[in-house]
């Protein structure tokens, strides 16, 4: 279909809404925040893909968990979807849920499948026509689905994708999630990254609830990767991921979606101290400032109370824990292997050693065995 594309515009779908072939879908996910509130209305004949339970699998521990063959081809034919549709996939908010639609789909196997650039409002805005929204049942479609299993990637692979220089894992998640700066949202669940990522909140790839152009997001990738490299996108449950899967793919890039995401991730590898590779930022922030407080053989209230404010009590007893079953040798090694694993840049290690400072004056003053420690450091990491 002429001008049928990943991404489709509000102006090309008003122009092909009764074209019998195409199929709308509104991906939304209901109560994504407390300030969103559902549209009433909807464009013409669209259709609800419910993400969070037709097209994930329920029973999985971890949410959005990709369903299974049958259940993805049984839930889309039941929304009348066939072989030879063209889908085009919206939600609410603008372009947030509707990349994990347009995924789930070119993950098995239908790849006549676009997003909606700017979504509902963007359509809104140009008043084309809509409807109230109804509950309606459609002919059951002849959609068979093709699992893909190169478009995700799974908890178990991820040691060897780390290891291997051609892959790179970007996290589509905001930078003070990615940073520890902020609690995760689920509530338990650790804040830290995937070893080895890099931070790319999806936001940088959108112009409000739109795409940005084509060669700003194609420049934003290579500041991040390189062309051969295959991408694989991370986030907290694999929504905002698959925004990222669809820039990526646009910009000619071979990528997966892990779809356990941080959430799997920081669940399974919570406690993991005796593998510094594994460690989180937060936890690997913390041993450093308990290396360089105990430097002196003597950790003062103070001092304790600034790293205290930097990363979750739990987290602290935890290093504390592994601090104190190393010695100095080991303690400078699990540094400089957390620290290679996590890939910092050099302004990444200016805020490291700005906190390390930050701590170590929290009693008065840096002493000569404090401030030794961070010369150390120093010259080891810089």
């Amino acid at each position: 279909m002429e001008g049928f594309d990943n991404i489709v515009s509000v102006d090309w779908l008003n122009n092909h809404l009764n074209h019998p072939k195409v199929v709308v879908l509104n991906a939304t996910i209901p109560k994504i925040s407390g300030d969103f509130k559902a549209e009433t209305y909807q464009i013409p004949n669209a259709r609800f893909f419910d993400i969070k339970k037709a097209f994930s699998d329920v029973s999985a521990e971890f949410p959005n968990t990709i369903p299974s063959e049958i259940q993805f081809q049984s839930e889309a034919q039941k929304l009348g979807v066939n072989q030879d549709s063209f889908i085009v996939v919206y939600d609410e908010i603008g372009v947030y849920s509707s990349p994990r639609a347009w995924w789930l789909f070119k993950t098995f196997g239908h790849n006549n499948v676009a997003v909606l650039d700017g979504g509902f409002p963007e359509w809104n805005s140009n008043q084309f026509s809509t409807e109230i929204k109804s509950e309606k049942h459609y002919p059951l479609g002849n959609f068979t689905a093709k699992y893909n299993p190169n478009n995700v990637v799974y908890f178990e692979s991820l040691d060897a994708i780390n290891k291997d220089p051609n892959f790179k894992i970007i996290d589509a998640r905001s930078n003070d999630r990615f940073m520890c700066r902020v609690p995760e949202p689920r509530q338990g669940l650790r804040s830290g990254q995937i070893p080895n990522s890099v931070n790319l909140p999806y936001q940088q790839v959108l112009n409000g609830h739109k795409f940005q152009q084509k060669e700003h997001i194609v420049s934003t990738f290579k500041n991040l990767a390189d062309n051969n490299q295959h991408l694989v996108f991370s986030c907290g449950s694999g929504i905002t991921a698959s925004i990222l899967s669809l820039a990526a793919t646009i910009s000619a890039y071979n990528n997966s979606v892990y779809d356990g995401s941080w959430t799997e991730y920081g669940t399974l590898t919570t406690g993991d101290m005796n593998n510094p590779k594994q460690w989180a930022k937060e936890e690997l922030l913390a041993y450093i400032l308990i290396f360089i407080a105990h430097s002196d053989l003597e950790e003062t209230r103070k001092e304790k109370e600034y790293i205290l404010s930097r990363v979750d009590k739990t987290i602290y007893k935890r290093v504390e824990e592994k601090f104190e079953e190393d010695n100095d040798y080991q303690s400078i090694q699990n540094i400089i292997e957390a620290v290679k694993s996590h890939d910092y840049y050099r302004n990444d290690l200016a805020d490291l050693f700005a906190d390390i400072k930050l701590m170590a004056f929290a009693d008065g003053d840096m002493d000569v065995m404090e401030q030794t420690a961070y010369n150390q450091l120093k010259k080891i990491l810089l």
